[in-house]
């Protein structure tokens, strides 16, 4: 290797910082563009959050497997150095660079971000100062590259609109393909032409041709030059789309280190406050055959020890029986073990995890979501007091000894009762715990709820950080058992949640103000300070709290208005109201609720001409003949937005 004053240099940064191995690059998998190729569109796919979290982010995979089939492109990857690395950077002019190529990102033709949550908006900015990236549309020139961005973030995209250059609302199987040969046929064009041509892509939203109009509650999108409203693009058949067979193995310890595969995309339990479960309707579910030949695949090109089943809901999959009958020789032939990321609280579940984690180290963990019966029918979380019970029993008799149970605060309709009911439930399911084991424990953890867009609950407020707080000390205080520990939120990032995901675009100069305060890392509590988000809102004369604390009327216009999941406002206000009345809308896999997608729905699961109102599709009877354990035990987390 010969090394250079610029690689002599990056050593010495590299020497001076935690986890270098974050930024060395050279993983399995990855590859080096061409560097001569004038041809080539560049792309930069960055992910606004450190490496071993952007690395676990299974939709980062496939863009980056999907770009590298693609003619006429070229990608790397880019992840938000942690404020170490910042400082270091900063401090020797070296521009914040990609992994494959070590290519300064304002060398890209297109940086692709992933909005994945709201608190990591200042890190977009970060990346983009860092990469010698003007941080606003408007400031940016020829020949700087064209900020995209996708994820759930896209769906709400104002607070970002004045740094994105467009925003991809949709499946990127499908959007990448078309953004990137978009750009190809226009590359070397004004910078105002290759815009022009993105906005023309169906699920393209441009802000730069729109025009706002101020309302008595912010600023709202009212029409110009690009098509609106912006419809979300799906994937109709999974097994029709892409889907990688290979993928980067990391080079250092990541959150969830293991090929992943997603078996089906959507949800059919309709829970109200899930915003996931919502936009990514319809349910495309994939073949049994196609995932043992992905997971083969993968295993074979990785040399991972664990293969993950990834969906929302990974025990609703119609095909789990015959998924797991192909896997167990498969898995057995290569000593590797299987994982489902996400469970429901039936005996099922807790069977199959038994089946699959023998040796039982940590635990299992379940999401009640709600401490009462009426309030789990107000939120539409189908879990009766005699499923809690019969799982958690089933639980400790197949030999685990400890429990963790995600639940939310601050829900609408909320009351004392309703709070004292989560300390109550796990109070009961302690005792059934230790009918089994006196080493029973209990782990609660409780998140303040944010009413989400695109969701029945929109049009409610959000509770007040003071009654948060109060809520999470009510609950800690009368947690006296030491064998039940409870954690809560801290209200102040809950909050700004909600502001983030709910907001008009005179959020980006909240941003952008408390940006430039220091605001960092804004999901991690270790880097989160409030005060510098408070100072950034009465800089800006931006009062936050009419985004989240007061109740819309029905037709109320959102500042994502302009933005369409699928799901129809109608249903959604509909769901609102029976939350009201505590009625619970059953799984539509077995009766069409009319959400929206009722013929790509149906089209999807190849059954087209039943009636809309008869069934849509059975799901499975789960009498699988569960398997003999393929590796060693984990425990499986109930990722966020799951079931």
């Amino acid at each position: 290797m010969v090394f250079s004053e610029e690689s002599d240099d990056l050593w010495r940064i590299l020497a001076r910082v935690r986890k270098p191995s974050r930024y060395t690059g050279g993983e399995w998998g990855a590859r080096i563009p061409s560097e001569t190729s004038e041809e080539l569109l560049r792309l930069c796919l960055a992910f606004p959050d450190v490496y071993e979290v952007g690395m676990s982010y299974v939709g980062f995979q496939i863009l980056y497997a999907l770009a590298e089939t693609l003619p006429g492109v070229g990608v790397e990857r880019c992840y938000c150095p942690w404020t170490d690395m910042e400082r270091e950077l900063a401090a020797s002019g070296r521009p914040l660079f990609s992994l494959e190529g070590r290519r300064p990102l304002k060398e890209f033709h297109v940086l692709g971000f992933t909005l994945q949550y709201e608190l990591t908006y200042t890190n977009v900015l970060t990346m983009l100062h860092l990469g010698g990236i003007p941080l606003r549309s408007v400031e940016r020139g020829e020949d700087d590259p064209l900020v995209v961005a996708g994820g759930p973030g896209a769906l709400t995209p104002e607070p970002m609109s004045p740094f994105i250059d467009a925003f991809c609302v949709g499946d990127g199987e499908i959007l990448l393909p078309e953004i990137l040969e978009c750009l190809r046929a226009v590359k070397g064009a004004s910078r105002e032409e290759r815009l022009r041509q993105l906005a023309a892509v169906p699920g393209v939203y441009v802000p730069a041709f729109v025009t706002y109009t101020p309302g008595p509650s912010g600023f709202f999108v009212s029409g110009g030059s690009t098509p609106l409203p912006v419809e979300r693009r799906f994937v109709p058949d999974l097994d029709k789309s892409f889907a990688p067979e290979t993928m980067v193995v990391p080079s250092t310890e990541i959150v969830h280190d293991r090929a992943v595969v997603e078996v089906f995309r959507g949800c059919t339990r309709g829970c109200r406050f899930c915003q996931a479960g919502m936009v990514h309707r319809p349910l495309r579910e994939r073949a049994p055959e196609s995932v043992e030949h992905l997971v083969e695949k993968l295993l074979d090109a990785s040399g991972c020890e664990e293969v993950g089943l990834m969906s929302l809901a990974t025990c609703d999959y119609s095909h789990l029986s015959a998924v797991l009958d192909r896997l167990g020789p498969l898995l057995k032939g290569r000593h590797a073990s299987l994982s489902l990321p996400s469970l429901r609280m039936d005996a099922f579940s807790v069977a199959l995890a038994d089946s699959l984690e023998p040796l039982r180290r940590g635990g299992l963990t379940f999401a009640p979501e709600a401490g009462t019966a009426r309030l789990r029918a107000v939120i539409n979380k189908g879990i009766s007091e005699e499923d809690m019970e019969n799982t958690v029993d089933e639980t400790f008799r197949r030999g685990w000894e400890r429990v963790k149970l995600y639940f939310m605060m601050g829900l609408p309709t909320e009351t004392e009762e309703d709070l004292e009911g989560i300390l109550s439930v796990s109070k009961r399911l302690l005792a059934i715990g230790r009918r089994h084991t006196k080493r029973a424990q209990m782990a609660v953890s409780v998140a303040g709820f944010v009413p989400k867009a695109h969701t029945p609950f929109q049009w409610d407020s959000q509770a007040t950080m003071e009654e948060l707080r109060e809520k999470g000390r009510f609950l800690k205080s009368r947690t006296t058992d030491k064998r039940i520990t409870l954690s809560y939120h801290e209200p102040e990032q809950t909050f700004l949640e909600g502001v983030l995901g709910r907001g008009d675009s005179r959020l980006g100069d909240v941003v952008e103000r408390a940006w430039r305060l220091g605001a960092r890392f804004d999901g991690w509590g270790e880097s989160f300070d409030f005060g510098i988000w408070r100072r950034a809102f009465e800089e800006t004369g931006v009062d936050p709290f009419p985004v989240v604390l007061r109740e819309r009327g029905q037709n109320e216009p959102f500042p994502w208005d302009h933005i369409r999941s699928g799901v129809r406002r109608e249903f959604l206000w509909k769901e609102r109201e029976r939350s009201r009345e505590a009625l619970f809308t059953p799984d539509c896999r077995g009766a069409c609720t009319g959400c929206g997608f009722e013929r790509h729905c149906l089209r999807a699961r190849g059954i087209a001409g039943k009636s809309l109102d008869g069934d849509c599709v059975s799901r499975s009877s789960c009498d699988h003949p569960l398997p003999v354990s393929s590796g060693p035990a984990r425990e499986i987390p109930q990722e966020k937005g799951g079931a």
